[in-house]
């Protein structure tokens, strides 16, 4: 089974630049704004509705929110995920099954969050959507029975996510950034989601879901007076009341720029994410400078970071930054990018000579005029669109904006200075106190970071601070054959395991939403590859001692040269039996695997792990390359089960950019496969 290929395809991006030897046209004069004002009122217990009218097609939408203070759960964090979860499941009036299938009937969309819902669908039954919108709402019908389907999806949600680096990564730069009592920084855990009662839904559904500071934007085919009856006669009875505000300190930022460093030994790329903490709210007059100070940096393609880290170096696919905005807490700033193993230390260094670049050298008038220029043509895009009306219109509600803050939106953005771009991005990017958030297999990346001579310091991968990882070193008498003889003999015996000359197995998986099949035959020499889905070959690979091809959506491309000879020195039952015979094979450092000590043997760009205890191989993984950029394709081996006197793992799970997790059903050896197979 550690013979099968995935292949990967991506798109590739053509970014098309004016020429540079002719000047470039001064900008026009800046198009005139006209956004239509919603029409509003406000119910006495607080909620202020707003509505936009538009008749060009038949069709509404309800958006309600609350403008709450973020708050803590503390122990009983994911408390407020629940709620929402739960909420709209029906109504204490209607069944959770007789309220979606009206939904269906209507041909309506209703989602529901713990902060309010949307709705949308066809204006002739705009009467009924906001109906049922309003039944969800505010007669939620919480039982004990869903609560435990809830909690028990919301946990195996997050034992999932444990081996996933982006997962890790984004917990723990949200609890160094801003602590593990903030509302920023605190996480869900399998302890604080066990820990939430019914009551405590009811509690927070009581406490927080008012009317007070909440919003109803009504967009689309209808009119004011319509929705003004039909909103008094919903929501009237939803009882007055107000949120409490609870007031977070401001997290401070390190005393001098640091790495911190996760160690995730199953990490095929290294996370990087350079933060600091800012407080910025959309009011604040350094609004506009910083929106354009981030896309100079990294708001988008042509930013500093990404001409860095991907056009020149081609470290990453990607490399961009971002800023919050928040009028009730702390948020930060964000350089990020995911990249190769071997360039982690190089990626740090030259991400942080961006952020230096852009604080102490001016700008040039060319970028600054074709970022605005750029900005400037996506917001008037955005503007034309009635959603983007009522979202505006909220904003200036929410935010406490003047009137007229988007007709000026673009005058705003073009009287932003070179001057004002440096003085932003020297108050709100730091460059001596930045938290450089590393999480990589510290096994292959320590040695590089350490030369950067940034000062180090080690977290796990809930933010706690630990020791160095220490790479275990291999004791003398270990071989390269004494690791595969071990392997071996815990598979069943050499005998045994000579006697295989065939093998066929069976596997499924489910590929975003797409169950699949995979069947493998091999023989020595000759191996043969099918992924099916939905009845059809959706991949199909073979090659034998003479040939090979691979076959893709209909397409069959002759395999030659090193991958021919790549996949026929695959093409074996069980490899072991000769990998220690190959030239080139060498023994690594003992690495974690999966949170077991492991023995490496590197053949290549592929390295085998074998458990130091058991002897069992419990991980590969293989370098690959693909469209111009170099990644680590891994892939994990359990649930070891006996087939003739043979154990072979039944559970697979392949990383390639997201885990495919492949179960075996069904295992023959020296039957179900013959030389036809292989033509």
């Amino acid at each position: 089974m550690k013979n099968i290929t995935i292949l990967i395809s991506s798109l590739l991006l053509t970014v098309m630049m004016q020429a540079q030897d002719r000047t470039q046209p001064k900008p026009g004069p800046s198009p005139t704004i006209n956004i239509k004002k919603p029409e509003s009122f406000t119910l006495p217990n607080g909620l202020k509705v707003l509505v936009v009218e538009n008749h060009k097609l038949p069709r509404v939408s309800f958006s309600l929110s609350t403008d709450n203070a973020p708050y803590a759960e503390g122990n009983k964090k994911g408390v407020s995920d629940l709620l929402g979860d739960l909420i709209g499941n029906g109504s204490t009036k209607t069944s959770k099954n007789a309220f979606n299938e009206e939904i269906d009937y209507l041909g309506a969309d209703i989602s529901f969050s713990p902060s309010g819902a949307f709705a949308s669908g066809l204006s002739k039954y705009a009467k009924r959507i906001l109906e049922l919108t309003a039944e969800g709402l505010l007669q939620p019908n919480f039982t004990q029975e869903e609560l435990d389907k809830e909690k028990d999806k919301l946990i195996e949600s997050l034992k999932s996510q444990e081996k996933s680096v982006t997962a890790v990564a984004g917990r723990v730069e949200n609890v160094l950034a801003f602590g593990k009592n903030h509302p920023s920084g605190e996480y869900l855990t399998e302890e604080t989601i066990k820990n939430i009662s019914l009551a405590d839904i009811q509690t927070n559904y009581n406490t927080y879901f008012v009317p007070e500071h909440a919003y109803l934007v009504v967009l689309g085919d209808v009119k004011l007076a319509d929705v003004k009856k039909e909103v008094e006669n919903l929501f009237s009875n939803w009882a007055s009341a107000k949120a409490p505000n609870v007031s977070y300190s401001n997290p401070k930022n390190v005393q001098y720029s640091q790495i911190n460093f996760i160690d995730m030994p199953n990490a095929v790329q290294s996370e990087i994410s350079i933060v600091n903490t800012i407080n910025v709210k959309m009011s604040d007059p350094d609004l506009f400078p910083l929106i354009l100070a981030n896309q100079v940096l990294g708001g988008d393609f042509n930013g500093y970071l990404n001409m860095n880290l991907r056009e020149k170096h081609g470290w990453t696919y990607g490399s961009y930054s971002n800023v919050g905005f928040n009028k009730y807490v702390s948020t930060k700033f964000k350089a990020n990018a995911q990249v190769r193993n071997a360039v982690t230390d190089s990626s740090v260094v030259e991400a942080i000579k961006e952020i230096k670049r852009i604080r102490s050298e001016k700008v040039t008038d060319e970028v600054l005029n074709n970022v605005k220029a750029g900005y400037v043509g996506k917001f008037v895009m955005q503007v034309e669109k009635p959603e983007t009306v009522a979202r505006y219109a909220l904003n200036i509600e929410k935010e406490g904006l003047p009137k007229d803050f988007y007709e000026n939106y673009i005058k705003n953005i073009n009287l932003v200075t070179a001057d004002d771009i440096m003085r932003v991005a020297n108050k709100y990017f730091l460059a001596d106190n930045l938290r450089i958030i590393v999480v990589g297999k510290g096994s292959e990346v320590l040695p590089g970071l350490e030369k950067t001579k940034i000062p180090m310091f080690f977290f796990d991968k809930y933010g706690n601070p630990i020791e160095k990882p220490v790479t275990k070193k291999v004791d003398a008498s270990v071989t390269v054959k004494s690791v595969l003889d071990k392997y071996i003999a815990a598979i069943g015996g050499e005998k045994a395991v000579k006697a295989i000359k065939t093998t066929f197995s069976k596997s499924t998986a489910t590929i975003q939403g797409m169950p699949m099949e995979l069947s493998v035959k091999t023989s020595t020499g000759k191996l043969l590859v099918e992924m099916n889905a939905m009845g059809m070959t959706m991949m199909k690979q073979m090659v034998n001692d003479k040939t090979g091809y691979m076959e893709q959506q209909g397409q069959r491309k002759v395999l030659e040269g090193d991958m021919l000879t790549e996949m026929r020195s695959q093409a074996q039952p069980i490899p072991e039996l000769t990998l220690a015979t190959k030239t080139g094979v060498t023994l690594l450092p003992i690495q974690s695997i999966d949170g077991k000590d492991a023995y490496g043997i590197k053949d290549g760009k592929k390295t085998y792990y074998y458990d130091v205890a058991t002897g069992l191989r419990i991980g590969a993984s293989e370098v690959r390359e693909a469209n111009g950029q170099t990644m680590t394709q891994t892939s994990s081996f359990s649930d070891y089960k006996d087939v003739k006197g043979v154990k072979m793992p039944h559970k697979i799970v392949m990383n390639v950019g997201i885990d495919i997790e492949l179960t075996t059903t069904e295992i023959k050896v020296n039957e179900g496969v013959s030389d036809a197979d292989f033509q």
